[in-house]
């Protein structure tokens, strides 16, 4: 009974901290138990199992609520490494491992951020039951000259419970294994070389140390670097030519065992020491006594602290000399296919995935060398106090131990020492940071009067302990030895802090000042947000003591930020914390670095900054002046005097004023000096041109044009010696700050007088005013033009800024040009917005000439006193100046509403070059483009309309043209590609009558039609498959032909030539496209267009000496105009072709083209010519050179007859063809083939080849009556001049097609009418060959009619003329015989 009582105590006192439903629960079954209890006295066992289960019950949900937790401690049992320089991270759990390597994505912000990628995963062990405990990732250095201390690779090291330490590459190719100890691996550790920060300190060598639970292997750095290396080559090698066994360097290491002590966890190789000599008498003489022998040099040593139990912290020191290092023979892995099987079908890890699993291969382990006794020196003893882990400073002088009393306890190892500790710490991770002083903020702080004294010599460098609390989640950063703690995070329970405490291997004294590399020194991995996280700490948080004011001030200078980056309404709050935060601190130059944060934050108002301003500048009054700085006195008076500007310029532009009613044509005629006819034909030029000018004014921002925050208002002025000055900007900036000035007062909205003299009682000079207005005038070119009455304004301003002193100068003469009307007169000729550039050029001129009318005035009338001087007119040099750039205004304005006017229908395909839009003009490119610079942007505006030059002439002659069928289908031709229907182009030839008008010389027809040729074979050089080049123009087109040639067009033919004499016949498109550049119908065409130029150059060489050449003038407004040299004057300058030549290649490019034309084959071009027509082709046009000459050999003419007879015979062919299927159009493929007669050109060609033309004209009328093309035989039959050859040719192809009638059934009873033919006919008859003939089934009439004709070109005495005879007889019977 008093068991039961026990156990209903127990589980009352459970009820009570347990949920209803588990009271509920856990009730019923105590009430079912204790009935059974009291009839079974026997069931205690039973009891306690329903209570014990009740227990697990809680156990299970309270597991489950952790659940979340216990997930995310899944990295605590992982072993982690990071490479130093942030490329490839390693985590490995048990036998998986899987290697991360860094890449660069998009995030789902947009941003590009480095994330890491799955890189390789897979089984690590090799052998049974082993597991990983350490990893390393070392990366190396490259040996490339062009990358001289960089990183090349990264190896990962990895330590086993087996005793192996094995090297792989990043893909998870091993390299290499060495069993050094058959204990399990405890701690891998790397140092690599850094450069000593003083004389006399000790180089410290590279090694990578390997931890056992009794001994520890150094392995030096230079050995291993070199043996990985060749790994690494072998198998590079394996891969690409199968096994080559290329034994590497083996590895020197150094194995000693750690005796005198009962355990190790951790360890720290110091590195190599050498004692001071106090230190070594001291030493010898405790060892050796009163008589000890005492060496010359203090001897080196290796020194090694551990860390764990008895004693906590050990010291060992290794004599340099005392062990010789050991051999190990590397053993290659990649030649051991079974090992590679095993690495490539590893895959997942975590959630490990099933793999193929191989035979284990019996193998014998390596031996293992004995070990090096080393004895510990001295150490830390403390019973009770097991260390966990060590970590060395980078100075080698510090190490932070933790212990699992969970304390961070920092030795001085040099003394051998526990200098300093820190409580509450438990599973604490540590790491340390060293920061390097920057020299500069020394200076700096020594011209602020600071206490750290002189900031010559070297920088000063100061540690960090980094210690990671993960049961508090904070990380914290501590100054050593004794500082304070300068900074602490919170960043969660389930974190991994990382320090390497090592660079890249591989580097020296020499390698490592080229290039410093970019490594972190210390990490924070979080598994929750999957962010890594790198620490920094700024130097000048090591000298945070009580007596740094530098310190204080910066804090007060984060607090300022933080306060101007909150969220917050209320300003006067803001305002009251920035005065309070900016009086405290002490140095001028961070209150001058704390005012500009508060003067550039978007947050405070204008009147808070005015009054924290005016603050401080109270505040430093009330100084002694001893010790106040002139500079910040200086920068807060500036800054004032800017606010209140910004303040007086925001007030007059609120205060609106009365609209003065808009004025007339009349008025505004009057105001800018024009008469009613120039002023109507000015707003007919800007009505056309912002109709054309599509182009719209960027807008810069989304507010208002009047409206600039105080912040932009600072950064664009300076304030200096009581004058403001405008810093170097953007052009939107620029166009901002003059629309916060003026753009009011030109809507009419704001006074102007207030305005300007607000701006000048400020400091502005009249000159940046000045720039200002017209920065804004010009930019604001489609609101001006939509405002008439801003002209009026700008007059109106215009006038007063020239009233401002200092803008005009005093010594100013008529008759010298006034640097102030050149400031305008230049910012009109470099503005590409011409409309608004001619109004203010009309405004100044009008403004010009209203002052010189003035001093005139004031001038005669000291003279002249009464005299009649109203009809006199003042003349200056100025005047003149703006007279010439109105002209040249008004001349760009006009080019430019023609270039960009464009028609809206385009049905064709469209190059995309002809999509590429024009830019603008201006005055001062158009003077900078040469004498043919306006026929060269008219050049390209029609070829991106895809007219035809033809629009030239129509728009030039269109006056003296009736509207008749005529000019309707000439304008119908105005496009290259076809004709279109399009509204606009009516408009399009008035704006070019106007431009004709306006440039009577620059735009003379011959020099436009040159500049379009050139353009389009600019153009096609750029896009051949689209755009074909045309030769347009009479007078200039010799030397434009012969530029086209040498520039464009001899090098695609040659490319051309020899792959058509390569392949035999017309190449197919992927050769072409190889060789020449263009698809293959794109080659036909330019061969067609290389044929049609050559025969134009000896069409113009003919007719050159009839022609005189044009006279290139130019308008008097741009006879100014400087740069390239002008393609016509180019072409005027050519030389006179040599004409045998050129027709030499003319036959030869008409030979290219006709074998692409009609696809013929068998055919080598180069084979028709000898050695010097082989030679003689594709040089200089204008040379003279060895052409053939005499007679050709026969063979060579042989060839050339049977090419001849292909053209001809290709032609018919084709053109029977094209009669059947008339789908497809020639010309539209070739439209240069317009009007091309093959067989005249066959013909053509026979003259030059020295062949028989007649020949090849007899040979083109048989193809004709072949194909049956009757009507055109006779037509070409009367061009034969040796008709009695003919004639008997044709009597052959007449007794084929009877032979084919008679013989093949096309008659009825043929072979009986056969019969009774005369024998001599019927033999003859029986061997005509049918099948040489295209076209047999041909009427018998039209045979007849053959037969005739051949009989009425044969002589009588002619051997045939008796067999014609008897066959014309035989025709005229075969129908009767039909009949019978």
């Amino acid at each position: 009974m008093a068991i039961r009582n026990y156990f209903a105590c127990v589980t009352i006192k459970y009820l009570a901290c347990c949920p209803k439903e588990k009271k509920d629960f856990l009730l019923l079954y105590m009430r079912m138990v204790s009935k059974f209890f009291l009839t079974h006295h026997y069931t205690l066992k039973i009891w306690h199992h329903l209570v014990w289960n009740c227990f697990i019950v809680k156990l299970f949900e309270e597991e489950e609520s952790n659940s979340k937790n216990q997930r995310n401690y899944w990295l605590q049992d992982c072993v982690l490494s990071l490479s130093p320089t942030n490329d490839l991270m390693v985590i490995a759990n048990e036998q998986k491992a899987v290697f991360l390597v860094s890449k660069w994505k998009h995030s789902d912000k947009g941003k590009e951020e480095m994330q890491y990628a799955v890189g390789w995963s897979g089984s690590l062990n090799v052998e049974e039951g082993e597991c990983v405990s350490s990893v390393l990732c070392i990366p190396l250095a490259s040996q490339k000259r062009s990358s001289t201390g960089r990183p090349d690779w990264t190896c990962i090291v990895v330590g086993f419970t087996s005793g192996y330490v094995r090297f792989y590459t990043e893909s998870g190719v091993l390299l290499l294994a060495q069993l050094l100890n058959e204990d399990p691996v405890l701690q891998l550790k790397c140092r690599t070389y850094e450069i000593p920060r003083h004389p006399g300190v000790t180089e410290q060598n590279e090694e990578l140390s390997i931890l056992y639970p009794a001994a520890i292997v150094t392995i030096d750095g230079f050995s291993l670097f070199q043996s990985l290396r060749a790994c690494r080559n072998q198998v590079a090698r394996a891969a690409a030519s199968g096994n080559e066994n290329v034994q590497p360097p083996p590895l020197a290491y150094k194995k000693w065992g750690l005796q005198d002590v009962d355990t190790i966890v951790d360890h720290a190789s110091i590195g190599i020491m050498t004692l001071c000599p106090f230190d070594q008498m001291k030493t010898a003489s405790n060892i050796g006594g009163y008589n000890a022998a005492i060496k010359n040099s203090p001897p080196a040593m290796s020194q090694y602290v551990t860390v764990g139990a008895n004693p906590f912290a050990g010291f060992f020191f290794a004599l340099e000399g005392s062990s010789q290092p050991l051999l190990s023979h590397v053993a290659l892995a990649v030649a051991s296919k079974l090992t590679s099987a095993l690495f490539n079908a590893a895959s997942g890890w975590l959630g490990w995935k099933s793999k193929h699993e191989e035979e284990p291969v019996q193998k014998q382990k390596p031996k293992v060398e004995p070990a090096t006794p080393l004895a510990v020196r001295f150490g830390l003893p403390d019973s009770r106090r097991h260390g966990e882990r060590i970590c060395l400073s980078p100075c080698n002088t510090l190490a932070a131990v933790t212990d699992e009393f969970g304390r961070v306890i920092l030795l001085d190892v040099t003394r051998g020492l526990a200098v300093r500790m820190w409580k509450g710490y438990r599973d604490a991770e540590v790491g340390w940071i060293q920061t390097v002083e920057d020299l500069q903020e020394r200076e700096t702080e020594k011209m602020d009067s600071s206490p750290f004294g002189n900031a010559q010599g070297p920088s000063r460098v100061a540690q960090f302990l980094v210690i990671y609390a993960p049961r508090r989640g904070i990380l914290e950063v501590w100054s050593t030895q004794q500082g304070p703690r300068v900074g602490a995070f919170n960043v969660g329970k389930y974190c991994r802090l990382l320090y390497p405490g090592y660079k890249i291997m591989g580097l020296n004294n020499v390698t490592s000042q080229g290039w410093q590399p970019q490594t972190y020194q210390i990490c924070l991995v979080d598994p929750v947000s999957g962010i890594v996280k790198t620490v920094h700490v700024p130097f000048h948080l090591a000298l945070s003591d009580k007596k740094s004011e530098r310190a204080k001030d910066m804090h007060l200078v984060k607090k300022l930020n933080a306060l101007l980056k909150a969220k917050t309404s209320d300003s006067d709050l803001i305002e009251a914390e920035a005065k309070e935060l900016i009086l405290d601190i002490k140095y001028p130059a961070t209150k001058k670095q704390a005012l500009e944060s508060i003067l550039t934050s978007e947050h405070v108002p204008l009147s808070s900054l005015t009054s924290i301003t005016q603050t401080l500048m109270d505040n430093l009054k009330k100084q002694e002046l001893e010790c106040v700085d002139e500079g910040l006195m200086q920068f807060c008076a500036n800054k004032l005097k800017l606010l209140h500007l910004y303040e007086l310029v925001s007030k007059l532009n609120s205060q609106s004023i009365q609209k003065e009613t808009s004025p007339s044509d009349n008025d505004l005629a009057k105001l800018l000096r024009l008469e009613e006819k120039d002023f109507h034909r000015l707003e007919t030029l800007l009505e056309n041109y912002k109709k054309e000018n599509t182009k719209t004014t960027t807008q810069l921002t989304d507010e208002k044009d009047d409206t600039l925050s105080v912040k932009m208002f600072l950064e664009y002025l300076e304030y200096e010696k009581d004058v403001i000055t405008v810093k170097n900007m953007e052009d939107g900036e620029y166009v901002a700050l003059g629309s916060f000035f003026f753009w009011k007062c030109l809507c009419g909205e704001s006074s102007t007088e207030e305005m300007c003299h607000a701006l000048e009682s400020a400091g502005f000079s009249p000159q940046t005013l000045l720039s200002l207005l017209l920065n804004l005038w010009l930019s604001k070119e489609k609101d001006i033009l939509d405002k008439p009455d801003s002209v009026s304004c700008l007059h109106t301003m215009l006038s007063l800024l020239s009233k401002m002193k200092v803008a005009i100068d005093e010594s100013w003469d008529t008759q010298s040009v006034s640097p102030w009307w050149q400031q305008m007169r230049t910012a009109c000729v470099q503005s590409e917005n011409n409309g608004a550039a001619l109004l203010s050029a009309h405004v100044g001129h009008s403004v010009t000439a209203q002052i010189i009318d003035s001093v005139t005035e004031k001038k005669f009338s000291k003279i002249v006193v009464g005299s009649d001087t109203e009809s006199w007119e003042a003349l200056s040099l100025d005047t003149e100046y703006w007279k010439l750039l109105l002209k040249q205004l008004e001349d760009c304005l006009i080019l430019q509403t023609l270039l960009h006017s464009k028609v809206t229908k385009r049905t064709k395909r469209v190059s995309s070059l002809q999509t590429e839009p024009l830019g603008r003009l201006s005055v001062k490119k158009l003077l900078e483009a040469g004498k043919g610079g306006i026929a060269d942007m008219v050049a390209k505006w029609v070829f991106k309309q895809g007219f035809s030059p033809i629009i030239l002439n129509v728009a030039q002659y269109k006056n003296n043209t009736d509207s008749t069928e005529e000019s309707v289908e000439v304008q119908n031709n105005l496009f290259l590609e076809e004709p279109e229907s399009d509204t606009g182009l009516e408009r399009i030839l008035e704006l070019l009558q106007v431009a004709y008008q306006q440039f009577p010389c620059s735009l003379e027809v011959d020099v436009v039609h040159a500049h379009c040729s050139w353009e389009c074979v600019v153009q096609w050089n750029k896009d051949p498959e689209v755009t074909k080049f045309h030769l347009q123009g009479s007078v200039i087109v010799l030397g434009i032909a012969l530029m086209m040639w040498n520039t464009f067009i001899v090098k695609r033919l040659s490319s051309a030539t020899y792959l058509m004499d390569k392949v035999g016949k017309a190449p197919k498109d992927r050769l072409c496209r190889r060789d020449v550049g263009m698809s293959d119908t794109a080659m036909t065409a330019f061969l067609g267009c290389c044929s049609e130029l050559l025969q134009t150059l000896l069409e113009a060489d003919v007719t050159s000496d009839e022609m005189q050449a044009p006279v290139l003038d130019t308008e008097d407004a741009w006879v100014s105009v400087e740069g390239p040299v002008s393609i016509v004057e180019l072409a005027l300058e050519q030389k006179r072709i040599h004409y045998p030549l050129v027709e030499h290649q003319f036959v030869l490019c008409t030979i290219l083209y006709a074998i692409m034309r009609l696809s013929l084959k068998s055919v080598k071009p180069l084979s028709l010519f000898d050695s010097k027509g082989k030679n003689a082709f594709f040089k200089d046009l204008t040379s003279i050179q060895l052409l053939p000459s005499g007679d050709m050999d026969p063979n060579m003419l042989s060839i050339r007859q049977q090419f001849l007879l292909k053209i001809v015979s290709a032609a018919v062919q084709t053109l029977c063809s094209s009669q059947k299927d008339k789908e497809v159009s020639e010309e539209e493929l070739f439209p240069f083939e317009k009007g091309k007669n093959w067989p005249t050109l066959a013909a053509d060609l026979a003259q030059y080849l020295q062949i028989s033309e007649d020949l090849v004209r007899r040979h083109y009328v048989c193809e004709l009556y072949s194909y049956g093309m009757d009507h055109l035989g006779e037509e070409a039959f009367l061009q034969v001049a040796d008709k009695e050859v003919l004639a008997s040719q044709l009597l052959v192809l007449a007794g084929q097609r009877l032979a084919f009638a008679l013989l093949h059934g096309q008659i009825k009873e043929g072979m009986d009418f056969l019969t009774r033919l005369p024998p001599t006919l019927c033999t003859w008859l029986k061997a005509m060959d049918p099948q040489e003939i295209q076209n047999v089934e041909v009427p018998i009439a039209t045979t007849a009619k053959l037969v005739s004709k051949v009989i009425e070109h044969l002589p009588e005495n002619h051997g045939q003329y008796s067999l014609a005879l008897n066959l014309i007889e035989a025709v005229e019977a075969i129908p009767a015989c039909c009949a019978e």
